[in-house]
């Protein structure tokens, strides 16, 4: 799924009909491209707007599946095992050591379902969960975070957010207090901190007030500062002609942990947008806009900085910023230098029409190539420190920290497009980086094409050179699938797991590419919080793996994929 495509299936429409012309199925019908953009314009932000909650107090709620009463506190020590955050550590590696994941190669083949918790109501689950103190803390979809016993999967509390939650969640303690706290965002680009141990309120702090802005990448924590990447869906509320497009520009707010107070924030465009020219119809627009950030950002102690990757600019002109690395000073958010991959990447919607004079379509209609994923920083054994990071076009691309993102290497994956090349997260330890390629195209009928997408990538970080590869796995005789990998992998030592817009689950030897083990998550499950839930297509988010145990969403509905709105969790059990 393409970082900007949100957890809304009207919006995701709209980018994969793109992608079918561009695959030479023929442009969209007439009627088709007026029916979408005037349901646009009929309905701005519509599904936030749908799945926002009614001006109540946020608190915990006290429903179903509740752990025993005598369950206060936190069921393990806090310096045990866990994941925490979106990447597992400040430099977004997505690396689980042996001691934290409780996981071996060997054990790998063993592992069995243990509990499956769903998320009433919804077709998608795309929010990673986190794993801290025996406790897993996941965004539903369903407008509540939750807070379930690891081994269990007992609920400790539900909180009611204003908007759906689709990021990861990243946990501390409060300085100076005894208290524990989650942090996270929503699709209103809200930030949160709750009591870990109760689901209390603590603050939330709107980090952007354009309409059309929202949080999906994980909010990052470093030394009691929470820094909030921020992305928007004005590509998509940008398009129809008579939208003055576009003024958001995308940022990294840094706020306080235990207050929600801003200490800085920093813009992706340093320049705010400016009039620029008329439209065909004489709407004004504006200019440069976009360059979002929809993954978490990534932390440099060494140098005190902290980098992000950008998507693609909404209007003209384009900017030098956008699908680009940045850097940014920690104490003061100053842009410290960026380098970008694609130029003149300036894209909405719209710009598939047969028409696109008609339309909000930038003069220089870039190929939509954003970054999705963060970037990954990590030291080799030589001592070499490297960022890399995987786009959009397929290419994936290694950096030197030390050396303002000069170049070191660059390796193309896969064909690239609107829905990738490479999309939510890679993953990486000293020797490689590990990355799934999506290229998920669709057939003549507007279905997902069977045959089209997919591919893992074990690459040498030192060269770039390609060791390992995964080819495509066929559908077989399954309706409604791809061979694309759109989530995000994740390592652990010897094995690399990566979930399929397939439902299929696989982990790999990353000596060799021998498939260890698979599971196919599409399908009904009882669940300890109802009767029954459903896995799916998965997409977004990708494993996370703590004391021995595994833990995944199923479920994407978007262009055509299998609903699903289960969790799952995994332990190794003997056959």
């Amino acid at each position: 799924m393409d970082p900007k495509r949100t957890s809304t299936a009207w919006m995701s429409s709209l980018k994969v009909l793109r992608c079918d012309a561009q695959q030479g199925h023929g442009p969209m019908r007439r009627r088709d491209f007026i029916a979408i953009i005037a349901g646009i314009a009929a309905l701005p932000l519509a599904a936030d707007a749908q799945q926002a909650v009614p001006s109540i107090a946020q608190t915990a709620s006290t429903d179903i599946s509740k752990c025993a009463q005598n369950s206060v506190g936190f069921p393990q020590a806090l310096d045990g095992p866990r994941w925490n955050g979106w990447g597992a550590d400040l430099g977004n590696t997505r690396f689980q050591p042996t001691a934290m994941a409780g996981l071996t190669r060997d054990q790998v083949p063993l592992l069995r379902l243990k509990w499956a918790f769903g998320f009433a109501g919804r077709t998608a689950a795309v929010a990673q969960p986190t794993i801290v103190g025996g406790l897993v803390f996941v965004g539903g979809g369903d407008r509540e975070v939750y807070a379930l016993e690891a081994k269990s999967g007992c609920t400790r509390w539900a909180f009611k957010t204003e908007a759906v939650v689709r990021t990861a969640i990243s946990f501390a303690q409060i300085s100076g207090t005894d208290q524990f706290a989650v942090f996270f965002g929503d699709v209103r680009a809200n930030a949160y901190a709750v009591n870990a141990l109760t689901g209390a309120l603590i603050w939330k702090t709107k980090v952007e007030d354009h309409p059309a802005a929202r949080i999906t990448g994980a909010p990052t924590l470093y030394s009691g500062i929470l820094y909030v990447p921020v992305s928007s869906i004005e590509e998509v509320t940008g398009s129809p002609s008579a939208y003055q497009c576009c003024t958001f520009r995308g940022s990294v707010v840094a706020l306080d942990i235990a207050t929600g107070k801003q200490i800085w924030k920093g813009y992706t465009i340093p320049e705010a947008p400016r009039p620029t020219r008329q439209n065909a119809v004489g709407t004004q627009l504006y200019g440069p806009s976009g360059a979002s950030v929809w993954s978490a950002p990534t932390i440099d102690v060494q140098r005190q900085a902290l980098y992000i990757a950008t998507g693609d600019n909404f209007s003209d002109p384009p900017s030098e910023t956008s699908d680009a690395i940045l850097a940014f000073e920690l104490a003061t958010g100053r842009m410290l230098w960026h380098w970008q991959a694609t130029a003149k990447d300036s894209y909405v919607v719209s710009c598939f029409s047969p028409d696109r004079t008609r339309t909000n379509c930038p003069e220089s209609d870039g190929p939509d190539h954003d970054f999705g994923q963060s970037p990954i920083l990590v030291s080799l054994r030589s001592g070499q420190r490297v960022l890399v990071v995987g786009q959009k076009s397929g290419v994936v691309h290694a950096l030197d920290p030390d050396q303002q993102g000069k170049i070191l290497w660059q390796t193309r994956v896969g064909k690239g497009g609107a829905l990738g090349g490479i999309m939510w997260g890679s993953a990486a330890d000293q020797d490689h980086v590990y990355v799934a390629n999506s290229d998920v195209r669709l057939s003549a009928d507007r279905t997902l094409d069977p045959n089209a997408g997919g591919g893992l990538f074990a690459l040498e970080l030192a060269t770039g050179k390609i060791s390992m590869r995964v080819p495509p796995v066929s559908c077989g005789s399954r309706s409604r699938c791809s061979p694309a990998l759109s989530a995000a992998v994740t390592a652990i030592p010897g094995v690399i797991f990566s979930g399929g817009v397939s439902g299929y689950l696989r982990a790999y030897a990353t000596g060799d590419a021998r498939l260890l083990w698979e599971v196919d998550t599409a399908r009904d499950y009882p669940i300890v919080n109802g009767t029954s839930a459903r896995g799916g297509a998965m997409d977004g988010p990708g494993p996370t793996i703590v004391d021995g145990m595994l833990y995944v969403n199923s479920g994407y509905a978007q262009w055509g994929g299998l609903p699903g709105n289960v969790l799952l969790a995994f332990e190794v059990r003997n056959p």
